[in-house]
């Protein structure tokens, strides 16, 4: 059996909130391999990347520290919900930093892996932090692409401008503006006209007991999203991105684009030993919990991480 314990650790000028993962019949005496595991946006460490992948890359043998962004669920910061891609990226690099602390980590194999937007945000970490091994993208999204494009309804500059006075407005005084990236509920978006498959599956997901958790707020702070316009997770990737790689998409695409994300970043990255998963018949949401493709995603995932790790 895994364990799981609850931990925190200093970041900035606030503390994370983590739950590290440990393999069965865990001996503090030995030392073991670690993996950091990033969440998607709105998302939190009890949902996908801790309860699914996490869970099993421990029960697999790996130390896993699955942790809540800065500004959401049980870690500190504030204003709460902001979604600023350097910090979620510096989130990552703060947990290396934990998990070098621990006497039972070999600081020389540590991991990371990360899901939807926790995926790039993994790639954009190993990019320039070479203390990561080896990484994984399940279902990865590039934030910033996705800001300058649906989320903005590509009209990126209207939507900065409406960022900048919200902005201020909160500045001089006026209540937080925090929206909600998903519908109520699938009903509520169907009658609203939604029909795209990533915003109903999502709203399955995070809106339904499937994997409904209280931090898992799907919210962002939406005068602080304008530090995502700019933001390219596969920065320098054709140059700096040297680590072995894998990615894990489905064939179904969505209006979230992992599955362009997914070729695009095998495409881009400069590591010698890099490898794409098609998980054939399955969505961006299905990888998050359902158990067949899962189950595909991790039959590769772990071999990997035994390899290079």
């Amino acid at each position: 059996m895994t364990s799981t314990k609850h931990v925190t650790y200093q970041n900035l000028g606030w503390d994370s909130a983590a739950d590290l993962y440990l393999p069965p019949d865990f001996d503090e005496s030995a030392t073991y391999p670690a993996i950091v595991s990033t969440h998607p946006i709105g998302s939190c460490k009890e949902q996908t990347s801790g309860n699914i992948y996490a869970h099993a890359l421990a029960k697999a043998g790996f130390v896993t520290l699955a942790f809540d962004a800065s500004f959401q669920g049980a870690s500190g910061g504030t204003p709460r919900f902001i979604e600023d891609p350097s910090i979620r990226v510096s989130d990552i690099r703060f947990a290396i930093d934990y998990l070098s602390t621990l006497a039972f980590v070999d600081g020389d194999r540590i991991g990371a892996i990360g899901v939807c937007g926790g995926g790039a945000y993994t790639v954009h970490a190993a990019i320039t932090d070479h203390r990561i091994k080896a990484l994984t993208s399940i279902t990865g999204v590039n934030f910033g692409r996705l800001m300058r494009e649906g989320f903005s309804e590509f009209k990126p500059v209207t939507a900065l401008q409406a960022m900048g006075r919200q902005r201020t407005a909160e500045a001089r005084g006026s209540e937080r503006h925090i929206i909600n990236y998903l519908p109520e509920s699938v009903a509520a978006g169907r009658k609203a006209g939604i029909s795209d498959i990533d915003v109903l599956e999502a709203t399955d997901y995070y809106k339904t007991p499937r994997g409904q958790q209280p931090n898992g707020a799907t919210s962002g702070l939406f005068s602080f999203n304008s530090a995502a316009m700019g933001w390219d997770a596969f920065l320098h990737a054709e140059t700096l991105l040297v680590q072995p790689l894998m990615v894990v998409i489905g064939d179904k695409p969505g209006g979230f684009g992992a599955y362009r994300d997914g070729w695009e970043i095998y495409s881009r990255a400069a590591s010698t030993e890099k490898h794409i998963v098609v998980a054939e018949g399955w969505s961006h949401y299905d990888l998050y919990d359902k158990d067949e493709p899962v189950n595909l995603a991790l039959a590769s995932v772990i071999p990997f991480f035994t390899k290079h790790l």
